[in-house]
């Protein structure tokens, strides 16, 4: 059994639909798929049942984007066997998606007034199905009038730089308040969900751990594209000391994915998907 437990779809920042998603998923062998797109839960229930007619097994799924405040670094939160349609994170999440869908609007409009030929039109036209427009869907816009050759080029590292190391912003960045990465494992859990720690070696979460153990977490991303080896023994280690579980993925966002990757190559094993289970049902009682 091959068990992907980190995919995302176009209802976020991937360009293919869940049948697309799913007929790559049956290339690969994939017999366990979670859908984890970005602070929603929107289609999941649809997810749940295209997978039927497969024969795929979808687990529902959201990765929260988190933030922690005292070190000021991003945190995303996974949640596994949440409840489509969850009052507790549509109420948290929706305002976040709903920023980050103007801070896009924003975005364009200041590339425009830079003399970039694109149009919000066509970035709409682009993510449309989905929650909102993200930067990979206004790259998408750039690469079609022949900006870039690629989403994550020299381009995207200019009118998106963060401006750190004494660098100033890009003229397209825009700071997004994010939620209290504890607030994250909060609602995951009152989804009826089990919260996992994402590609902690991404944006140095490790030192964040025994903090969100306190506040629920109850597993942690071992393996993902973006970790070394340092990061997977780190990972290993923690989940060792605080009994967490160890899951893995692929991260898999199609053609807009930070490095090319195959869905179901981070296969943490049905282990992984039976302890997540378990969780959830530790958690129920």
């Amino acid at each position: 059994m091959k068990v992907e437990l980190h995919c995302h779809t176009n209802i976020s920042d991937c360009p293919l639909s869940i049948n697309e998603v799913l007929s790559l998923a049956l290339e690969q062998e994939v017999t366990h798929l979670a859908v984890t797109n970005h602070d929603t839960t929107k289609g999941l229930e649809d997810a749940i049942e295209c997978g039927k007619r497969v024969g795929i097994e979808i687990i529902p799924g959201i990765e929260v984007s988190g933030f922690d405040f005292e070190r000021g670094r991003r945190v995303h939160i996974l949640g596994y066997f949440i409840e489509p349609g969850s009052e507790a994170i549509e109420l948290v999440c929706q305002p976040l998606v709903e920023k980050r869908h103007q801070a896009s609007n924003e975005m364009v409009e200041r590339l425009m007034a830079a003399g970039y030929n694109i149009t919000w039109e066509r970035c709409l036209e682009i993510a449309h199905g989905g929650t909102g427009v993200y930067k990979q869907h206004i790259m998408q816009a750039l690469i079609e009038v022949g900006y870039a050759d690629s989403i994550y080029g020299e381009l995207y590292k200019k009118i998106f730089n963060r401006g750190q190391n004494g660098e100033p912003p890009g003229i397209a960045f825009i700071p997004m308040k994010y939620i209290d990465a504890f607030t994250a494992v909060k609602i995951i859990r009152q989804a009826g969900g089990v919260p996992v720690l994402a590609h902690p070696g991404q944006y140095r979460n490790f030192e964040m751990v025994p903090e969100l153990v306190e506040a629920g977490l109850q597993g942690i991303e071992v393996w993902h594209p973006l970790h070394e080896k340092k990061d997977e023994e780190m990972a290993k280690e923690l989940a060792n000391e605080y009994d967490l579980v160890m899951t893995g993925g692929s991260d898999f966002h199609g053609a807009y994915g930070e490095k090319p990757v195959l869905l179901g190559s981070k296969n943490p094993g049905i282990e992984a998907l039976e302890a997540l289970k378990l969780r959830k049902e530790r958690l129920s009682v």
